[in-house]
């Protein structure tokens, strides 16, 4: 039996075919296309991975938002080599993504930060993000306080909390394929140009 699955339409800037991915993506996945795991490098070259959401894919990089002081935030102050994966189910694609991560300019988070939901700005000023919490009633109390005090009035950006911006050195594009003939497509920039290669799967 002949095992037959659409290849990888290679493109000449990976950015151009995670635009694409992504954009059959939204179309499909249930719920949070951009949601993204994140993985850093800390203490003693331990590394830690979580799920993150990806909010902008630029010309160069890929962004998101977090508070500084976090565990990742941490990690990435000093470790600037980090990875991410996107993996659609629903399409049957992932995406593996290596580089370097950089904190973005003060006022492009503060932009980002005045669109997101009033919840959402006040948990961003109420979480001590990866430190103990004693009880989530205490959470609740902090929430209720920042809420009260910036009642009628625009809610600022805590300092601590910024955009920062992946900027790939390396992509691999996965395709699903039967009896694991998948897709495998791999991007590495060398001397400012991209080059790509197949990959067994």
């Amino acid at each position: 039996m002949s095992l037959i699955k659409n290849n990888i339409k290679i493109e000449k800037n990976p950015f151009d075919l995670l635009e694409k991915w992504y954009k059959k993506a939204k179309k499909n996945e249930i719920s949070n296309p951009n949601a993204m795991a994140l993985s850093t490098v800390g203490p003693f070259n331990k590394p830690r991975t979580r799920m993150v959401l990806m909010k902008e894919i630029k010309e160069n990089g890929i962004i998101f938002y977090t508070n500084s002081n976090s565990r990742k935030g941490n990690h990435i102050n000093d470790n600037k080599n980090v990875s991410i994966n996107f993996y659609w189910k629903s399409i049957d694609r992932q995406v593996l993504i290596s580089g370097k991560i950089k904190k973005i300019s003060s006022q492009e988070s503060d932009k980002y930060f005045l669109t997101r939901n009033r919840k959402s700005q006040i948990g961003a000023w109420a979480s001590k993000q990866s430190q103990k919490l004693k009880s989530k009633s205490n959470l609740k109390t902090k929430f209720d306080e920042i809420d009260k005090k910036y009642k009628g009035k625009e809610i600022p950006r805590p300092k601590y909390w910024n955009g920062y911006c992946v900027y790939p050195d390396s992509f691999e594009f996965w395709l699903q394929g039967e009896g694991r003939l998948h897709d495998r497509v791999e991007y590495k920039i060398k001397s400012g140009q991209w080059t790509t290669k197949l990959l067994y799967p």
